[in-house]
């Protein structure tokens, strides 16, 4: 499987993991004192940077730092956009389309050096 695939993969499973200790206290933790709810995340984060710390490895083989960043930032939005919607019943704005056509410019500009290579 190529390097960019696999930090894709990776990074996708890691962002999951990610946004559930980021966010889902907001919604299953509420009631619970902050320290339950960071201790909880923290565990949760344990299985992120195991995923994300190899992603990274693999996918800084064919990429900058940069552009590990604005992959890492566009695969963010994507999972947390739907776990906002159908995990935590926020509302979808327009909000959230103009925030990912930014970062489709951001990748354009990272990557248009790569793709011209």
């Amino acid at each position: 499987m190529p390097p960019h695939v696999k930090t894709i993969l990776l990074l996708s499973c890691s962002n999951v993991f990610m946004t559930f200790a980021w966010y889902a206290h907001l919604k299953d933790l509420k009631d619970r004192p902050w320290i339950i709810a960071a201790l909880v995340s923290w565990g949760i984060a344990l299985f992120e940077y195991l995923l994300q710390v190899p992603a990274n490895r693999i996918g800084h083989q064919v990429m900058s730092v940069g552009q590990l960043k604005i992959l890492q930032e566009v695969i963010a939005l994507t999972v947390f956009v739907p776990f906002a919607v159908w995990y935590l019943k926020e509302k979808l704005t327009w909000d959230y389309l103009w925030a990912g056509l930014c970062l489709l410019g951001a990748v354009f500009f990272v990557f248009r050096q790569h793709w011209n290579s």
